[in-house]
């Protein structure tokens, strides 16, 4: 079969690329890093050059495929993040009506089905929407619960204050999910045909938060390493002091608040998976505990 995928050599393309191309298909790699072309043909893909906000550039990458892999590259320097988010869906709808290609595994997050109040997942639903008024293509929303690997951003907190935390409470569940159980999934689907445009929850483990910090601190050698709950403000200065830019530190501190009430998982919790993927906490504490060191 012949995929384009998007995200570059990213933490879920590039696993998914090796992923595909193993399975014996051909793999078109979208970057915007010409740097990228020698490690993609060494992986045994194809590179295409160009911007996910560029629709002509997507339409040809996109034309003759049997299925791509779309997702929302990070972009810091954003002036509205979510809007930003929103408007590559609009490109992304572009190409893939343009294009003819018939399926599409998507890139969403555990609580896309939320109009607002999420931070940079409202973005993330609205290409959901957007990607729903393709006719005649099957769109499968991929939705993982909060990356194991936003918490590498915390190794700083952890060194300069001997604690873990968010603006919310060391009680909070917190779904969980390991860029590789994503790559998994979107393979699998991929290779999959899927009718219509229906929904993936991908999911790797349920802790509190508490329990993150515990294991997490076990594995740098700090098992009391405790998880702070912090207030609205300290947490945004604390995320600009780290060097975000206020914009996404706001996004970031509203999705936060909806991680605290619970509602962020709420549809996650009525349309649970039947089986989690591979990578469990204390599997991702030995990659922590290598970054920490």
């Amino acid at each position: 079969m012949n995929f384009t995928i998007t995200g570059s050599l990213g933490n879920i393309s590039k696993p998914l690329a090796e992923k595909l191309i193993a399975a014996g298909h051909q793999v078109t790699i979208i970057s915007r890093n010409a740097g990228k072309i020698k490690e993609i043909e060494e992986l045994g893909g194809i590179a295409a050059i160009g911007s996910v906000e560029d629709a002509a550039f997507l339409t040809e990458a996109f034309s003759g495929k049997d299925a791509i892999y779309t997702m929302v590259p990070p972009n810091f320097s954003a002036s509205d993040i979510k809007e930003h988010i929103a408007g590559v869906g609009d490109k992304y709808f572009e190409a893939i009506q343009a294009s003819g290609v018939k399926r599409v595994v998507n890139l969403s997050s555990i609580g896309a089905d939320l109009e607002s109040r999420t931070g940079p997942i409202s973005g993330l639903h609205k290409v959901e929407q957007r990607l729903s008024e393709l006719n005649g293509v099957a769109v499968k929303n991929l939705r993982p619960g909060y990356f194991y690997l936003n918490f590498l951003g915390s190794i700083d907190m952890i060194k300069q204050a001997g604690i873990l935390g968010s603006n919310y409470g060391p009680e909070t569940l917190l779904v969980l999910a390991h860029p590789d159980d994503i790559a998994a999934a979107a393979a699998e689907e991929m290779q999959t045909d899927f009718q219509g445009q229906s929904v993936r929850y991908v999911v790797s483990d349920e802790r509190t938060a508490a329990e993150l910090a515990s294991i997490l601190g076990a594995a740098i050698g700090n098992p009391e390493l405790p998880w702070i709950a912090f207030n609205d403000d300290d947490a945004l200065k604390g995320m600009v002091q780290a060097g975000l830019p206020e914009e996404m530190a706001r996004s970031y501190v509203e999705m936060g608040n909806a991680i605290r009430t619970g509602k962020l998982f709420m549809h996650y919790f009525d349309h649970k998976p039947s089986s989690f993927g591979k990578i469990k906490l204390e599997d991702f504490a030995v990659e922590f505990a290598n970054a920490y060191r």
